[in-house]
């Protein structure tokens, strides 16, 4: 990545915006019986708390465009980080259930918002860089989620016995840290470079190649949210392990996706076709999933490892949201419209896994499930791998509006 000096801050700001979009989503896992009985939360509403983020992150994506188009792409995502810091500050302060839950939606919009702009930006002002970029930000977004899974139990113990509030408000320092960032770019001349994201209508449902990426972005996604929070479950009751192993075998499938991503976005930009891409991570899986229900104790780590690889499907749909486009106002579409679609369908995947699970005390209909959704990701991927634009499946453009 060797974009000229006059955007080494632009560069900064975008990472230090992908560094704090997920650790509101994954600082509350590991505190979750601290808070359960912290604020007296039923099972329902702890339901509710590990589902807010897929429904926020679909709500408001689908809502992005518009509101890039009325104030600006730039002070859309400041005002999102802005909210985010507020939101994680206040809800570590609260002693109300739904009044944390409220707070979680302000400290989850900016990930939501991020999600739909980063690509945007990155398009816009880095054309010529778009894979190294979408590499950097998207390896700053894993070290944030790594990050903050990893730490926020130690930092909550700082005072010896765990306080929740301390562990989860920690998160509103780096998250200040990138509200800052963006607030210095919107001062003086830098304001005149925030680029509106202009009100072009993109019918989108008539792209198939928005929805191909749609459902790509969303197959995977269930893959990751199965595994973030049924996995260590399955290590502890197949494979005999320890809580403790269990989940240090799951903090590794995260921590893998920090060198993922470093390299698959670099390696889809070089390429004309994706679809090799896209049928070795679907491999990765498959290799792994078998050997989870053959030797799920003797291969323990090396299904993580497997897994972890297949996990680089995340990077390589947000490098075809980039790839598939030829504007960034298209971009901008294609992005809310994959996100928005896709979280949709990977909120499904725990809830069912949970269901399968319960119904059966075993783990054979949910792996039917997960090689189930990898058909439909090899499909959709194999589809969305070819070198093609969603301009091309919508016609020309006339007063705004696609004919």
């Amino acid at each position: 990545m060797h974009p000229d000096r006059s955007r080494w801050p632009l560069v900064a700001a975008v990472l230090l915006a992908a560094l704090n979009l997920r650790t509101a989503v994954t600082s509350v896992g590991p505190l979750l019986d601290e808070l359960r009985h912290g604020l007296g939360l039923s099972s329902a509403i702890a339901g509710v708390l590990t589902t807010l983020p897929v429904l926020c992150f679909a709500a408001l994506g689908s809502l992005t465009p518009r509101i890039a188009h009325r104030i600006g792409e730039q002070q859309a995502l400041t005002g999102a980080l802005v909210m985010m810091t507020i939101g994680l500050f206040l809800r570590a302060a609260v002693s109300s259930a739904w009044l944390f839950l409220l707070l979680s939606l302000a400290a989850l919009a900016g990930g939501a918002i991020g999600n739909v702009l980063l690509p945007v930006l990155v398009k816009r002002h880095f054309p010529d860089h778009l894979p190294s970029m979408t590499a950097a930000y998207t390896t700053s977004m894993a070290i944030g989620t790594t990050v903050a899974a990893a730490v926020t139990v130690p930092l909550a113990s700082l005072r010896g016995s765990i306080d929740w509030r301390l562990g989860l408000g920690a998160w509103s320092v780096p998250s200040a840290a990138g509200s800052a960032a963006w607030l210095a770019r919107l001062r003086g001349a830098e304001r005149a470079d925030s680029a509106r994201t202009e009100r072009v209508r993109l019918p989108m449902r008539r792209s198939p190649t928005a929805w191909a990426l749609a459902v790509f972005f969303g197959s995977q996604s269930l893959q990751a949210y199965v595994a973030f929070g049924w996995f260590a479950l399955f290590f502890r009751e197949r494979a005999g392990v320890s809580a403790a192993e269990a989940g240090l075998l799951v903090a590794a499938l995260a921590a893998l996706s920090i060198p993922i991503s470093m390299v698959i976005p670099s390696l889809a930009g070089r390429m004309r076709s994706q679809r090799p891409l896209v049928a070795a991570l679907v491999a990765c899986y498959v290799i792994a999933y078998l050997g989870m229900l053959i030797a799920p104790q003797a291969g323990a780590w090396l299904w993580v490892l497997l897994t972890g690889t297949g996990a680089g499907a995340f990077p390589l749909a947000l490098t075809m949201i980039g790839l598939r486009t030829r504007s960034p106002e298209t971009t901008a579409a294609l992005s809310a419209f994959t996100q928005s679609t896709g979280y949709l369908l990977a909120g499904t995947g725990p809830v069912l896994v949970g269901v399968l699970h319960g119904a059966t005390h075993g783990w054979a209909w949910p792996f039917v499930l997960l090689f189930g959704d990898l058909v439909v990701m090899t499909v959709s991927g194999w589809y969305v791998g070819q070198p093609r634009y969603v301009e091309d499946d919508l016609g020309p453009v006339t007063d705004g509006r696609r004919a």
